[in-house]
């Protein structure tokens, strides 16, 4: 896999948190990307998603097999899951530890759960823990070598290490170390939280290069980075330009090109921030923001919208289709996210949203 300033699109491995890949350029004007929880696969297929799937490569692979037939059983000529894909070599890394990797280089405790992805633990910094924090020196962090460690057994096993970790965003892996008193410091106390988001910054990008570095020796070529920003509508527009848009940015010149993750929020208070930062490659946002002006602003990025698994189980076809055909119109071409998919969503929906989706796309082709 080489990957250069192209579009990134979206990617969800099997019971992995939603990231993105390189986009081959044959993507069609509506691509769908399905993704199940945990708990999806768990009652289906009864995984076991505890710490034995996050520290055990050989366990992951095993699951992930698993997890992979039950697709192909019940989306037979799909591409749901990457399952027209061969199992070998297989992407035993994309979704280990989930969006915890940061906060366990931090020595933030992971909980792990049989049918969810893991959570921190709340056990946050101090204002004195923030005020001394420094970035871990990663070649003697422990979880960072187990981390490295599996990268030995998947290359042994596969031979090239294909996949991608979370790395979350500047704000979401600050949080998850200092709770919700970062919102406070972010107003009262500026220069503590910046010390803190460069400690993560830093880290981020520390981590990335060197998992990125072990990557490239078995011939699999990842140069840009995804940068998670769920939580960005708890900050105001002002405060997000201010205190987060300079890490955005910073990120943004270490790799050739980036991701911006909104979750489904509405992104129209950021997205002229979004604009002033280089190489984004790809940006999603909610289907209630204003699609007409963020096709206008990332113009070359390949655009994404996280649809809701509410909005999915729940509309109507008729709703679907004309959610589909808004989008199509004002924001494609462009991925459709339909992520965390959980146990009692009936297959046939997921089948017709995906038969939705190629219908338009073969309109759109037609002009």
């Amino acid at each position: 896999m080489k990957t250069t300033s192209q579009q990134l699109i979206s990617y969800i491995a099997p019971a992995a948190p939603a990231t993105r890949r390189p986009a081959e350029g044959n993507e069609p004007y509506l691509r769908p990307e399905f993704g199940f929880t945990p708990r999806w696969f768990h009652e289906a297929c009864g995984i076991d998603f505890g710490e034995q799937w996050h520290q055990n490569p050989a366990y992951r692979r095993e699951s992930l097999v698993t997890m992979r037939e039950e697709l192909r059983r019940r989306f037979p000529g799909t591409r749901i899951g990457s399952i027209h894909q061969p199992d070998s070599p297989l992407d035993c890394l994309t979704g280990t530890f989930g969006a915890c990797t940061i906060a366990g280089i931090f020595g933030i405790p992971i909980v792990y759960a049989s049918d969810n992805w893991p959570n921190c633990k709340k056990q946050y910094l101090t204002d004195a823990d923030v005020d001394r924090q420094q970035p871990p020196d990663l070649n003697d962090n422990s979880f960072f070598r187990e981390l490295m460690a599996q990268l030995d057994w998947i290359e042994a096993n596969e031979g090239r290490i294909e996949g991608f970790i979370n790395w979350q965003g500047v704000l979401n892996n600050a949080q998850r170390l200092r709770g919700e008193a970062l919102f406070i410091d972010m107003l009262e106390q500026p220069e503590r939280a910046h010390h803190l988001f460069d400690c993560v910054c830093t880290t981020m990008i520390q981590a990335a290069k060197k998992l990125h570095q072990r990557q490239r020796v078995t011939g699999v070529d990842v140069r840009f980075f995804t940068i998670s920003n769920c939580l960005v509508n708890m900050v105001s527009a002002d405060i997000y330009t201010k205190l987060l848009l300079p890490y955005d940015q910073r990120i943004a010149r270490e790799f050739n090109c980036i991701g911006i993750h909104n979750c489904a929020w509405t992104a129209d208070p950021y997205l002229e921030a979004y604009s002033r930062v280089p190489n984004v490659a790809y940006i999603d946002m909610g289907i209630q923001s204003d699609l007409k002006r963020a096709k206008e602003l990332f113009p070359n990025a390949r655009r994404a919208i996280m649809y809701t698994p509410m909005d999915l189980a729940e509309k109507s076809l008729a709703q679907l289709e004309d959610d589909l055909r808004h989008i199509a119109r004002d924001y494609g071409s462009c991925d459709i996210v339909a992520a965390d998919i959980d146990a009692g969503t009936p297959d046939l929906r997921v089948l017709d949203f995906h038969r939705l989706c190629e219908e338009i796309s073969r309109e759109m082709a037609k002009g």
